[in-house]
């Protein structure tokens, strides 16, 4: 009688599984992004207050050390600095808004709507690298 070996370990299909969750992070982002030009939210107030993104957000976190050192390191950190970066350009604008009670409007469209290009450039971009197996 023998006795059953443990399972082999295969970097690949570690591999495998660390592209599955980063493309399931992307696609969580992009569930935003398509709930906010389908629904009455904005692309910007979807992506970031909406529960896809920041759930992806918080998975890229928790996730981050499993592809340290690998090339899906730096898909990580795409997503990361497009949440991050996002919100640093948005809250100046919204601010903005407030303080001049509404009529900041016509100075701030501008940059969120580039703010939202950026976001659907930067989710597409990087999930179109990630099926190439290509780093960012």
């Amino acid at each position: 009688m023998s006795i059953p070996s443990a399972p082999h370990y295969d970097s690949r299909d570690a591999e495998r599984s660390h592209i599955r969750w980063t493309a399931v992070i992307y696609g969580l982002h992009a569930f935003s992004i398509a709930s906010g030009i389908v629904g009455t939210a904005t692309v910007i107030g979807a992506f970031l207050t909406g529960w896809p993104s920041l759930v992806a957000v918080v998975l890229n976190y928790v996730k981050r050390s499993d592809v340290r050192g690998t090339w899906l390191e730096s898909h990580f950190r795409w997503q990361i600095r497009t949440f991050w970066y996002g919100l640093l350009w948005v809250i100046p604008c919204y601010l903005l808004l407030v303080l001049t009670l509404g009529l900041g409007i016509i100075v701030v469209w501008l940059p969120l709507a580039l703010v939202t290009i950026w976001f659907v450039y930067r989710i597409a971009r990087g999930w179109i690298r990630l099926g190439a197996r290509k780093a960012m």
